[in-house]
């Protein structure tokens, strides 16, 4: 009778600490589904991610190109660009977009390059920024820095096209599943990012994204993934095999 009390005592203290273990290593790793909501958000407009540094850059370009023409400008880019001249400009902003608060502020550096009929043909774009946002999934406080190309200033081409890399960093504090907070970054590098003439609206293009970071009490973390841009304002994420698509206006994300 000893043997078996002290047998079913063994049996009950391994599964108790098996669920143990198993409790902890929920709450250790960040997840592909929290690494997608950090991807997410450095995409969307209302965040001030990606999608909102090139349509500046992008209205930049119209504007550059309206005045090279005789075309009425829709930005103010001052007088007729030189070729090789540089310009610098900012944009600050805060306010809500649906359930997104935010307050961000970016510095632009311009360089205009011109063909060889002395024709504006793209930009060369460097900035840097840093803000916050609070959505309904994460809060974040960060910083960055991207270089981007935008060609397809001349008359003929029928789309504007942009190449080059933004990278964010800062704070976190997810509202979802176990909360985790810590330090993050994103590197997103776009190829071939291909917007609308003149309405500026993202239509196609890939990108590769890496999401990195230690929360304060369960490690680092670290994910890469693939994006392609769909032409109706989402974009197909790949992390880990897992796709999501995500909005790039709000941000939302919606496993396939």
């Amino acid at each position: 009778m000893k043997t078996f009390k002290l047998s079913i005592f063994l049996l009950l203290l391994v599964v108790a600490v098996s669920c143990k273990k198993t409790d902890n290593s929920a709450l250790a790793a960040v997840t592909a589904d929290d690494a997608a909501d950090m991807a997410a958000s450095s995409l969307a407009e209302n965040s001030y991610g990606l999608a909102t540094v090139t349509d500046n850059v992008s209205a930049n370009a119209l504007a550059v190109a309206s005045v090279a023409t005789g075309s009425q400008s829709v930005n103010s880019v001052g007088a007729h660009k030189e070729c090789g001249s540089t310009w610098v400009d900012s944009l600050s902003n805060s306010g809500a977009s649906g359930s997104v608060s935010f307050s961000y502020f970016f510095k632009f550096g311009h360089t205009l390059n011109c063909n060889a009929n002395s024709q504006p043909d793209n930009i060369s774009n460097v900035l840097i920024f840093h803000g916050n946002f609070d959505g309904p999934r994460l809060t974040s406080s960060n910083t960055g820095d991207a270089t981007f190309t935008i060609a397809g200033l001349t008359q003929n081409a029928t789309s504007y096209v942009i190449n080059g890399q933004y990278n964010r960093k800062g704070s976190f504090q997810s509202k979802v599943g176990n909360k985790k907070s810590g330090q993050d970054s994103v590197n997103l590098v776009v190829t071939n990012l291909t917007l609308t003439k003149p309405g500026r609206k993202i239509s196609g293009g890939t990108g590769t994204i890496t999401i990195a970071g230690t929360t304060s009490a369960h490690g680092s973390f670290s994910f890469t993934g693939t994006l392609v841009f769909n032409g109706d304002g989402t974009a197909n994420l790949t992390v880990e095999g897992t796709v999501y698509l995500i909005d790039l206006i709000t941000g939302e994300k919606n496993k396939h």
